[in-house]
């Protein structure tokens, strides 16, 4: 790898010297000076702090629903709960992070400390089940356990808040400050960040399919401690590796925050709500943009015209000589206003993103207590598959159909619809959508059989748990497959349909918005568990997730998901319908229909006035 790195640095050094002679920025001013942009030259420090950050962050937190119902002996709803709830507020926490990279920090000292607030988070982790005094006594064969005290469950969460910190920072701020190593005014740098991509989520699928696998079965059936004890070694050396490159970094200088943009639109617009919009519509609004502003022009759009009256200039309105607004609290650019509605254009899709996001928030929680009530057994041997390392089947689908989609159906599609990419992202998320909803109807019909044989014929008996079904483990496989295809399909689509729909300056927030579409589905998913477990513990018919999964309908609970994915789907098409994309035709086609009716609208004047 450092051999096809120097031989793409040097090759990248000579692209941008040449190419920096014809292309000028304002790199080389004073407020600006040249950067020296490294390139493939610090991939190694950057891909490989990568590499031990998710194999150390995700060694933890792939196995953790499963060390909190054998270790601290949690019941499975409480510890599935603590899993949503603690993933929900990781993702949320991305958007404080972004938000203090760009407006304060940057991105490289968010990084240092996020990355040292990680190691800490999981060496607390690992002490827990290293030490004694820090988790309740082993549960031997007795059907009732004790259960963690309060300062155990505090030292615990101390380490899960420390992990929820690293996470706000590295998770919006890594794969941009790897992007940042490259000049993005050069052919060359622009071919660096595609490949910096591919690299990224490369590592991230090795990452997670070593992390379900390795470092899971050490866990479950060598040592909690030592398996533990890895991820925070691992992330111990991602610190190191971080650091070792930190004097040849590009270290982009905070510019502040768009956000500070987005509320002035808001406000403005309220400030002015009662004011008439002009009858020369978008020509007669304000419609200044920055000289060094990073984002493209954006044309205007006949969607959310309310907020157009943040944009009409009143006599109380001072205009700077460079043609810039006086006050931009009280009087804000189209361009701005078009920034903000495009952030709202995306909000629609977003939401339904949450809903989809259930589902596999079900194939990395309830699924392992499935399995574990499974054979796990791989044919006529004693080895037992971990619980939580069934989900690396998600993973390897992933691996396997994304290349096949890239190398074989989008050419395909590309010759049948004449579009780039074959079909749209929307169509790729509607399709995605599609296979959320076959995995939970296969994922109802699976428990079904799982839970009529561990009935009928059960080859054991766990404590607390119930019967271990005579049904395969490998028969969840399925469901997985069909999760994995939706994944391919939907979060992709939805990671680029993000990049592509916001202003370049706002895509610290693309990052965190995704992020925060996971969160939202923890938080729902959760809600939906302790609904639907409060509210059947009190039908006659039962519980439909008790602490025995053989007394309950987890099958019901799977339809009923479904059913909302059915409902999500069609939300999702009329919102597709609505949807206007940034910066394209149709977008033009409406400014032609305002210049028209601005038009109608002189003459009409000008009529009259004869």
């Amino acid at each position: 790898m450092n051999t096809i790195g120097e031989r793409m640095t040097k090759r990248e050094s000579f692209d941008d010297d040449q190419e920096s002679l014809l292309k000028s920025d304002n790199s080389g001013t004073d407020d600006n000076p040249k950067i020296n942009y490294r390139g493939w030259k610090v991939m190694p420090f950057i891909i490989g702090n990568e590499i031990f950050e998710k194999l150390g962050a995700i060694g933890t937190l792939s196995n953790l629903l499963v060390y909190l119902t054998t270790v601290f002996n949690l019941e499975n709803i409480t510890a599935t709960n603590i899993i949503n709830i603690f993933n929900g507020s990781t993702n949320f926490a991305t958007l404080i992070g972004a938000f203090l990279s760009d407006a304060f920090f940057g991105r490289y000292k968010i990084l240092a400390f996020c990355t040292m607030a990680s190691f800490v988070g999981l060496f607390a982790i690992q002490l827990t089940a290293a030490v004694e005094k820090l988790h309740p006594p082993h549960c031997e064969d007795s059907p009732t356990c004790q259960g963690p005290t309060e300062g155990q469950m505090t030292f615990l969460k101390t380490g899960l808040g420390l992990l929820m910190i690293g996470a706000a920072g590295i998770r919006p701020c890594n794969l941009a400050f790897g992007a940042d190593q490259f000049n993005p005014n050069t052919d060359s740098g622009k071919k660096g960040i595609t490949s910096f991509f591919n690299w990224y989520f490369f590592t991230f699928t090795v990452a997670q399919m070593i992390s379900l696998t390795i470092i899971v079965y050490i866990q479950s059936n060598v040592s909690w401690a030592v398996g533990l004890g890895i991820p925070a070694a691992l992330m111990f050396v991602s610190s190191i590796i971080f650091f070792m490159g930190s004097k040849m970094y590009v270290k982009v200088k905070p510019s502040g925050s768009p956000i500070t943009s987005i509320v002035q639109v808001i406000v403005v617009a309220t400030k002015k709500r009662r004011l008439k919009l002009p009858e020369y519509l978008y020509p007669s609004l304000f419609n200044y943009v920055a000289p060094k502003s990073v984002n493209s022009k954006l044309p205007y759009t006949y969607q959310f015209r309310f907020l157009d009256k943040a944009a009409i200039v009143t006599p109380q309105d001072q205009i700077n000589p460079n043609g810039s607004a006086t006050d931009p609290w009280n009087l804000c650019s189209m361009q701005q206003v078009e920034e903000v509605k495009c952030l709202l254009r995306v909000l629609p899709i977003w939401v339904s993103g949450i809903v989809y996001f259930v589902v596999i928030v079900q194939q990395h929680t309830i699924l392992v207590f499935q399995a574990l009530l499974s054979d796990r057994r791989i044919g006529q041997s004693e080895f037992l598959i971990p619980g939580a390392s069934y989900y690396v089947f998600l993973m390897i689908t992933v691996a396997i159909w994304l290349p096949i989609y890239d190398r074989k159906v989008v050419p395909l599609l590309q010759r049948l619809t004449g579009k780039e990419g074959g079909i749209t992202l929307l169509q790729r998320m509607g399709i995605g959508m599609f296979f959320a909803i076959l995995s939970m109807l296969v994922s109802a019909r699976v428990e079904q059989h799982r839970r009529t044989l561990a009935l009928i014929n059960p080859l054991g008996v766990t404590i607390r748990k119930g019967a271990i079904s005579s049904m395969s483990g490998l028969c969840l496989i399925p469901q997985l497959i069909l999760a994995g295809l939706a994944e391919s399909f939907m979060t992709v689509a939805q990671v680029e349909f993000y990049y592509k729909q916001f202003p370049e300056n706002m895509r610290s927030i693309a990052g965190s918005l995704y992020y925060c579409g996971h969160a939202g589905s923890s938080y729902l998913s959760s809600l939906l568990i302790s609904i639907i477990h409060q509210v059947t513990a009190k039908s006659e018919t039962g519980n439909w997730l008790p602490e025995d999964l053989n007394k309950g309908r987890l099958d019901k609970f799977y339809f009923l998901i479904a059913a909302l994915e059915i409902i999500n789907l069609g939300y999702f098409v009329l919102c597709a319908r609505w949807f206007r994309y940034k910066g394209t035709s149709s977008s033009s086609v409406e400014l032609e229909k305002v210049t028209r009716q601005s038009e109608k609208s002189a003459n009409g004047l000008n009529d009259s006035s004869l």
